[in-house]
């Protein structure tokens, strides 16, 4: 309160006239006398304690509570509706495999082998796999090879509806019987790759076969069609090698390069094994590579038989 009168007074003395005024008013005695100073012609003071007063201040906006978390009591259980489960198709016990589709037969029946094995471009690679039985060959499948299991039988169906398939290899299974409808239907297969099991007897075989292999099986003579390599127009390639063969399977074709029949039960060779009677002219050029060795045949005796071919024979001499 003070202050504010001093502040007051050295404005009025700044802008007001000069005015006598009389010392004595104001010394030490009278200067807090309300007489001397009329406080009234100064205005109005303000009042502090008036509540109804405006003050020019801001109120500090008000904390905003966030509301107390509400634990869920210990036995409460979310409910959640959960999604119709899928319903399986029954798998049907019989296939029609004539109409269009991806795999082979027996597919709606096991595992396809592509999700077995491996499929790349045609090809399907199931070696050493521990397969018991082939498994179903897509359609498209032209390379088959299944090597190094335990697979004892070729089916009938195991290559049916598979009319690109050109090569397949079941090497080093445990085959001791193969179906006389296997191969059947194979009418575009060139290379047909069985050594290292126990196959007594071949079924048919398609007649676009190059390449045979059969080596180190339990082949016999018997167990061979007649004249089974007679309409292999393009066969070259002939492995019976590791048998129990008793004579050499005639007639060759003429487009066979090698014959390898060495460690079998072959006893005697006939002058028409290889060459023409009728024809002393005849020379078989192809057949440049003939393996006799490990037979009880002397191969010394039958010089009449070899005067065709471009190379002797390897045999082991008695």
């Amino acid at each position: 309160m003070v202050l504010y009168l001093i502040w007051t007074l050295m404005g009025f003395s700044l802008s007001a006239p000069p005015v006598d005024l009389d010392p004595a008013a104001y010394d030490l005695e009278n200067y807090d006398d309300t007489n001397t100073l009329d406080l009234n012609t100064y205005g109005d003071p303000y009042d502090y304690d008036d509540p109804d007063e405006e003050v020019g201040t801001l109120a500090p906006p008000p904390a905003v509570t966030q509301p107390p978390a509400i634990d869920p009591p210990e036995d409460y259980v979310e409910e959640v509706t959960l999604p119709p489960r899928p319903t399986k198709s029954p798998i049907p016990s019989t296939l029609d495999f004539h109409d269009p589709g991806l795999f082979g037969p027996d597919t709606g029946l096991g595992m396809p082998s592509c999700l077995l094995c491996v499929c790349i471009s045609g090809s399907v690679y199931c070696d050493d796999s521990d397969l018991t039985q082939i498994p179903p060959l897509p359609k498209d499948t032209t390379h088959f090879y299944a090597r190094f299991n335990k697979i004892t039988e070729i089916r009938a169906t195991d290559f049916s509806n598979l009319s690109q398939l050109k090569r397949i290899d079941l090497s080093g299974n445990q085959i001791s019987k193969v179906n006389q409808d296997a191969f059947r239907s194979l009418l575009k297969l060139q290379d047909l790759m069985l050594s290292d099991n126990n196959i007594q007897a071949l079924p048919e075989l398609p007649a676009t076969l190059k390449h045979i292999d059969v080596r180190n099986n339990q082949l016999r003579s018997s167990g061979l069609h007649a004249e089974a390599f007679k309409e292999m127009k393009e066969l070259q390639f002939l492995y019976l090698s590791s048998n129990k063969l008793d004579y050499i399977p005639v007639p060759l074709p003429e487009s066979l390069r090698v014959l390898h029949l060495q460690d079998n039960n072959i006893q005697s060779i006939s002058q028409d094994t290889f060459c023409n009677t009728h024809d002393i002219s005849y020379i078989r050029k192809a057949l440049e590579d003939i393996r006799l060795d490990g037979n009880p045949v002397d191969i010394n005796l039958y010089a009449q038989a070899y005067v065709c071919l471009p190379r002797l024979p390897i045999g082991t001499p008695v």
